[in-house]
């Protein structure tokens, strides 16, 4: 089945340009070199699946045009990932509630944030109709299977996913050894790619060329960047099947 990927964001949690930062990317005019929090959207058999609501959420559906979302699923509780469900609100006035799917960890932040959502009579309160659903194992949706992928976050442990010939794997420190085997064989892998230099919870640009090496995906596009990294620079760089991602990026991928 023929699925479309689109980058509603590629930038790390503070996204670029940071706010107060007068470094060379930050002022940068190229429009590749502005990322907003990151979120991926999946869109295939008529149906729109989001990959976590970033606080750019209202942003990234007003740039994509998007005036449907027909299921979000989320990696992990970080505010950059989950504060934008909120912006849900008005595509589920005229439809379904919308289903999401979260781990218990994640699952529980979000019910904390957004109580207000959970205390009932939403339907007539003006808040969200969405219904939270235990992510304890792979997913089925519309005929797409979202297989887990559990990934080492810093100490927590969090998900990455594996939908057809395609792999979403952000916000890594690690990934485990029977993870890195779930993701041989792809047509497309996002990574997590924040800067040159280590940090504790996160990969650098050369430790995910290293992983782009040993799992050999066709294409791979990296994602989280922070004002570290400018665009065009970068990618002069990187080998002819390694790209960073950009906001607005569009892939057809078989799901």
């Amino acid at each position: 089945m023929k699925a479309t990927l689109t980058v509603l964001g590629s930038g790390t949690s503070m996204g670029v340009p940071t706010l107060g930062c007068p470094c060379a990317v930050c002022q940068s005019a190229d429009p590749m070199d502005r990322r907003s929090r990151p979120s991926i959207m999946l869109t295939y058999a008529g149906k729109n699946v989001v990959i976590d609501t970033t606080p750019d959420f209202r942003a990234q559906a007003m740039r994509e045009s998007i005036n449907r979302v027909d299921a979000v699923i989320y990696t992990h509780p970080h505010a950059d990932h989950i504060l934008g469900l909120d912006d849900l609100r008005p595509l589920t006035f005229w439809g379904p509630d919308i289903p999401l799917y979260a781990d218990a960890a994640t699952t529980e932040r979000i019910q904390e944030i957004f109580g207000y959502i959970f205390s009932g009579d939403y339907h007539f309160g003006g808040s969200a109709k969405i219904l939270i659903h235990p992510l304890n194992g792979d997913l089925e949706l519309w005929g797409a299977k979202f297989e887990q992928v559990k990934v080492k976050h810093g100490k927590t442990d969090i998900l990455g996913f594996r939908f057809g010939s395609a792999a979403y794997v952000t916000d890594f420190s690690e990934i485990p050894a029977e993870s890195m085997a779930q993701l041989r064989d792809l047509d497309i892998l996002f990574l997590d790619a924040l800067r040159h230099r280590p940090h504790p919870t996160h990969s650098s640009l050369s430790n995910s060329l290293r992983i782009v090496e040993e799992l050999k995906p066709k294409r791979a596009f990296f994602t989280h960047i922070s004002h570290d990294l400018p665009h065009v620079k970068t990618n002069e760089a990187l080998p002819d099947n390694v790209r960073l991602s950009h906001d607005g990026l569009k892939l057809e991928f078989e799901i």
